[in-house]
């Protein structure tokens, strides 16, 4: 998500929510390139869950690339695409992605730092 004022040099959201527990990890990033998300997924999806069956994505170009192709394929992961203009494929996450935005507009002033938050 984002990006949003920058706070501590970082401006983007990225969050991955596991379907079966509906659990939300979710980190403030300096950008939403394709390296992040790699990292991301395995510093916060992998090391804390272990290997899931299926990662799905919106049809985002931070997950669709070469990049988390390389992921997928090395960790034998399979990564499922939502179709375009139908972000229900995707619910949980778009979900979150909602609640932490509710959240930051409700309790961070613009000129205040969001890093302390997420």
């Amino acid at each position: 998500m984002g990006p949003f004022p920058s706070s501590f040099g970082k401006s983007y959201i990225i969050l991955g929510v596991d379907y079966v527990s509906k659990w939300v990890e979710a980190k403030a990033t300096r950008t939403d390139d394709a390296k992040t998300v790699v990292e991301f997924v395995k510093a916060n999806i992998f090391s804390k869950f272990g290997m899931p069956r299926a990662i799905i994505s919106d049809r985002g170009t931070h997950f669709c690339n070469k990049v988390v192709d390389a992921l997928s394929k090395k960790y034998n992961v399979t990564h499922r695409v939502s179709t375009a203009y139908h972000p229900q494929t995707n619910g949980q996450a778009e979900i979150s992605n909602r609640e932490i935005k509710s959240i930051l507009e409700k309790t961070v002033n613009p000129t205040e730092k969001i890093g302390v938050l997420v």
